[in-house]
């Protein structure tokens, strides 16, 4: 997988989408059976009976101002920041702040009513247990808010679990009588049709189902902002490497001298724990100064780690930060390398983010005991 760092700043979608506003009732205007044929002036008893209409008109107007066409949503926005954390755990949402009829829709699923919307979220919860992360809450319109959100599920019914990410936004419409949710509408960021029923979202979920295998090994945390159909905007967290010089973005060069510091040659003879990934990282765009990398336990620190015993060994602590991330399978030869590499700086540049000069490839795998296409 090939990452490029850039800027801690994810602009949001420009595209504009917006929850239909909920009214209570609505009514229905019929076309009448027989349109006589109109004159060129009324009679001089219905122009009278025309203004003492207009006046009595004028008169309830005054006495009945027009109802707010606003209202102050902080409270809701508050409301849920507390409430959509517990979206998938025990004590749940609290349905009291939904109406009864309230319309939720996402690209392969639709429900209307709060029972429907429980059930969905019950369903989610027993065959995925997914891990739901807000980023934010926010009024987008006087009777809307919307939320941008990860979703991480493992579907538990497949003997490998394979993990499937949703990232996007939720417009949440407002009863303006009620001042309760009447509509929740999600928009998933990895696909371009999100009205339902969409044969692209279910694609999407179904791509996600494929085998792989990636060793249950701890690894660098992080997590993910956004994911799109061509790569994800992961928030990593900092860690520690053991480092020394490679020879290229998918070579092997140096990795002994990397994996002999944690199989005990250093100045405390310790052995430390392996992790995944290995990373190769360039520091150029021209690819020509490459390290090496082992990611240490995250319960080390570097006052804590024996010093390396190897002059050309190095231990490093990454900052960590915000990565644009590739994903692919396979032996990750040069050639194959670069092409990502150049994708993936192609796409983050026409979705208009800024890549920094070099790149990362992370191998998760042992090339000698992995099926190349579970890689």
């Amino acid at each position: 997988m090939a990452t490029s760092h850039f800027s801690a700043t994810v602009p949001r979608p420009t595209t504009r989408r917006s929850a239909t506003t909920c009214s209570p009732s609505a009514f229905f205007l019929s076309a009448p059976k027989h349109i006589p044929k109109a004159s060129s002036s009324p009679p001089l008893k219905v122009q009278k009976t025309l203004k003492w209409v207009v006046r009595q008109r004028n008169i309830a107007q005054e006495q009945s101002p027009p109802k707010p066409t606003t209202f102050d949503a902080q409270e809701l926005v508050d409301f849920l920041y507390e409430d959509l954390p517990h979206l998938f755990d025990d004590q749940g949402i609290d349905p009291k702040a939904y109406d009864d009829r309230v319309k939720f829709r996402d690209p392969i699923t639709k429900q209307d009513s709060i029972g429907g919307y429980l059930f969905n979220i019950g369903m989610l919860r027993t065959l995925f247990r997914p891990d739901f992360l807000l980023h934010w809450v926010k009024q987008t319109g006087p009777y809307e808010i919307t939320t941008r959100w990860t979703m991480v599920m493992r579907f538990l019914l497949l003997p490998w679990k394979p993990e499937l990410v949703f990232t996007g936004t939720s417009v949440m419409g407002i009863n303006p009588e009620t001042k309760k949710f009447c509509s929740h509408v999600d928009y998933w960021d990895s696909i371009e049709n999100n009205d339902y029923f969409s044969v692209e979202g279910l694609l999407y979920v179904v791509k996600q189902l494929r085998y792989y295998k990636t060793p249950d090994l701890e690894t660098p945390k992080y997590q993910i902002l956004k994911k799109t159909a061509d790569y994800e905007v992961r928030s990593y967290d900092p860690f520690i490497v053991v480092e020394t010089n490679g020879d290229k973005l998918s070579g092997s060069s140096g990795f002994n001298s990397v994996a002999g510091y944690i199989f005990g040659k250093n100045s405390s003879a310790e052995k430390i724990p392996m992790t995944t990934p290995v990373f190769t990282q360039a520091f150029d765009s021209e690819i020509s100064k490459v390290s090496i990398q082992i990611v240490l336990p995250s319960g080390k620190d570097l006052s804590s780690l024996p010093a390396p015993n190897q002059a050309e060994l190095n231990l490093r602590k990454v900052e960590g930060g915000i990565a644009a991330v590739s994903k692919f399978s396979g032996k990750p030869v040069e050639d194959i390398v670069r092409e990502k590499e150049k994708a993936l700086r192609s796409n983050l540049i026409r979705d208009g983010l800024k890549p920094k000069a070099g790149c990362v490839l992370a191998r998760y795998n042992d090339p000698g005991r992995t099926w190349s296409f579970t890689m």
